[in-house]
């Protein structure tokens, strides 16, 4: 039965993965299983990403199989009314056809018994390598079920490979359905940061206690308000000191005025993530050093989203930022002239690296560190090697990736001033980091998470609202 138009596009998807395995090749995707939190409660379920991309499928415990003559066969939790009654409504084998677009359906009870038979004579078996626990071992399993019927003429799959290496590919330019999504998630998550931003500055000017737990309330409500199943990653609320911490999580620590508070949050929509960084005043208004390194990091930012076009390499938005971001430091004096040099010396030896240590860009998809490779494909073998100035490790260089029309990535740059002699002491103890989602688009890229201002002047003047 023809695939229901809301599934139409997985099916589409199916295919152009069966057209990449080859005569007699097969692919095996599992979702990701259910993990238990505590003795007697589970988390929050999330379908595999690999999974969700080729089925639109979210319950737990299923599992995609491909070949390449196109057929798909999904195995899914069978009907079972009194777990239902516990767990809700399963889709169930009988209506996954019609519902998922796929050929056919089967209780997964019966995997271990059909996966034999669905490898018998195939040339070779794809699945994604590394991602799941235990899945080369069930794999060798079956394949020793069909070695066992050699005797009847059964042949064994000569051949087994990475099937990320197909669906990266595919993951990694969004169409129209993904945009769409990721566009209404930035929408909702920006929202959510005027939010938190607006009740910081209302709390403070009313004398209130507040704390960042009260501002990652307030950026959960409105990604429920709005629709969003998760958070698409732990959010990072952190007040003064702790916005020095790159992986700070929102805790107890008072949020002050005169200090600033750096928030990394983002929704998740209907499998897709976004990621907006914002940093801005307690109660709404920027002191002078604050105002000067903030500066510093938006004029980054602004350098790497000129590098973001077409046919520009993934590095070229991180190399732009370090050039602003280590003149800056230089001018500010978080660098010594005498002691680091010149802005090509500070840079060839990582300097800047103090200030700022992680890089300005990532891929963004269903993931939040989305799948694709940072390599070019067609120059994989041409390589270099240089010594990393601060730790030493030989490092390989190949050439990066090149940026095409439908790439969605992070630009966020970022200075980290922790107390340190040669620092002047008004900078001791600010982070500032502003990030957001970039679509690469025919004529440059489109910021799809300004909805929450970046400008100083702007971030004051909604606070004070």
């Amino acid at each position: 039965m023809d695939a229901t138009p809301s599934f139409t596009l997985y099916a589409k998807r199916r295919a152009r993965v069966a057209a990449q395995l080859g005569d007699g090749g097969i692919a095996i995707v599992p979702t990701a299983p259910e993990r238990q939190r505590n003795r007697d409660s589970d988390f929050p379920y999330r379908a595999d990403s690999y999974f969700y991309y080729l089925t639109g499928f979210s319950e737990p415990n299923a599992w995609l199989v491909l070949t390449s003559d196109g057929r798909s066969t999904l195995f899914c939790q069978p009907k079972d009314l009194e777990r239902e009654i516990w767990d809700g409504i399963r889709l169930g084998p009988e209506a996954a056809p019609a519902a998922l677009g796929v050929d056919e359906a089967f209780p997964v009870d019966e995997l271990n018994e059909r996966l034999p038979r669905l490898l018998e004579n195939r040339t070779t078996v794809w699945f994604p390598f590394a991602t799941h626990a235990g899945l080369e071992g069930r794999i060798d399993g079956w394949l020793q079920k069909v070695r066992a019927r050699a005797r009847f003429g059964a042949l064994v799959p000569e051949a087994q490979r990475d099937l990320c290496a197909v669906l990266d590919e595919m993951r990694l330019v969004k169409d129209a359905h993904e945009l769409a999504i990721m566009r209404r998630a930035a929408q909702i998550s920006a929202a959510a940061h005027v939010r938190a931003m607006q009740r910081s500055a209302r709390m403070l000017r009313a004398g209130e206690d507040v704390r960042e737990y009260h501002l990652d309330a307030e950026l959960l409500h409105e990604f429920r308000q709005h629709g969003s199943q998760f958070p698409a990653y732990g959010s990072i609320v952190a007040a003064g000191a702790n916005a020095c911490v790159l992986h700070y999580r929102a805790d107890i620590a008072p949020v002050r005025a005169g200090e600033l508070v750096l928030i990394d949050a983002g929704c998740e929509l209907d499998g897709y993530a976004s990621d907006i960084t914002r940093t801005f005043p307690a109660d709404g208004k920027f002191s002078g050093p604050q105002r000067e390194l903030y500066q510093l990091v938006l004029a980054s930012q602004e350098a790497a989203v000129a590098a973001t076009r077409p046919g520009a390499r993934f590095t070229e938005p991180h190399e732009a930022t370090v050039k602003v971001l280590t003149q800056g430091m230089l001018d500010l004096g978080l660098l010594d002239k005498n002691q680091h040099g010149t802005l090509d010396d500070a840079i060839a030896n990582r300097h800047y690296f103090a200030h700022y240590m992680h890089r300005t860009s990532h891929w963004l998809g269903m993931d939040v560190h989305d799948c694709g490779s940072y390599v070019e494909p067609g120059e994989l073998g041409t390589v270099s090697e240089r010594k990393d100035p601060l730790s030493g490790e030989l490092i390989k260089d190949r050439p990066a990736r090149i940026l095409r029309p439908g790439m969605v990535l992070t630009i966020e740059p970022g200075l980290y001033v922790r107390p340190s002699d040669g620092v002047p002491r008004d900078f001791w103890n600010i982070g500032i980091r502003i990030e957001d989602d970039a679509v690469v688009t025919s004529g440059g890229c489109e910021l799809i998470t300004r909805d929450v201002p970046v400008d100083p002047d702007a971030i004051e003047a909604i606070m004070a609202g």
